[in-house]
């Protein structure tokens, strides 16, 4: 049995354009997969807070200084990402980049000798590879011939997970959430239709369990 993280962060909830792609994502995977457990991660209520100064300072020292607060609340984010066999993230494109709630939850898993641990050659992951999803809604258009803006959304996320370990990171998109109604009906098709061709190419299951690899 595999289990699904799904990453919410719109503060509009259900009626998002990233929230109702990251949705048709999931019932796509739980069609190959029906006994797959859905986790659900919801960051628009402001339930994740900015790191505290114990986690800044656990940060800063070569061991952690605390156990209680922002890092008790990043091992439990930590976990609960490390029994995911697949994730799914749906955010909104805000100023160019992440929303602030999606950046607090990077804060809090990415985290020195917990998913990475410092080198003399560099940051090394720690944390197992998984296929991660991830459904952004965009008001403008950030790719293709059309662009009119900046993307720094979709190049941090890829470094950022990957500092951590999760490198297989796809990437759908809704673009153009602000143009008329016909325009926005024809993104999202493209969307969806992004999102059966990619999983059609990988096989009819749910991506390989990150948690099925033995420890040599």
């Amino acid at each position: 049995m595999k289990n699904i993280l799904h990453i919410t962060c719109s503060s509009r909830g259900a009626a998002s354009e990233s929230t109702r792609l990251s949705r048709f994502i999931i019932e796509r995977l739980q069609a190959r997969d029906p006994a797959a457990v859905l986790v659900e991660r919801s960051l628009s209520n402001d339930s994740i807070a900015h790191v505290d100064c114990g986690y800044a300072m656990s940060q800063a020292c070569d061991h952690d200084v605390s156990t209680a607060g922002s890092m008790a609340r990043s091992e439990v984010l930590v976990r609960e990402l490390e029994q995911a066999d697949c994730v799914v993230i749906g955010t909104p494109m805000h100023n160019l980049s992440v929303p602030s709630v999606l950046k607090a939850w990077i804060d809090h898993i990415v985290r020195a000798r917990r998913t990475f641990r410092i080198t003399e050659s560099g940051k090394v992951s720690m944390l197992h590879d998984r296929a991660v999803f991830i459904a952004v809604a965009s008001g403008g258009r950030f790719s293709g011939e059309r662009a009119r803006q900046a993307d720094f959304l979709t190049p941090y996320l890829k470094a950022i997970l990957e500092m951590v370990g999760l490198k297989d990171v796809t990437f759908f998109s809704v673009q153009g959430t602000a143009a008329p109604p016909d325009i926005l009906a024809d993104a999202r098709a493209i969307a969806k239709q992004a999102v059966l061709a990619h999983l059609d190419a990988h096989g009819a299951s749910m991506p390989a369990s990150p948690n099925d690899i033995t420890e040599a």
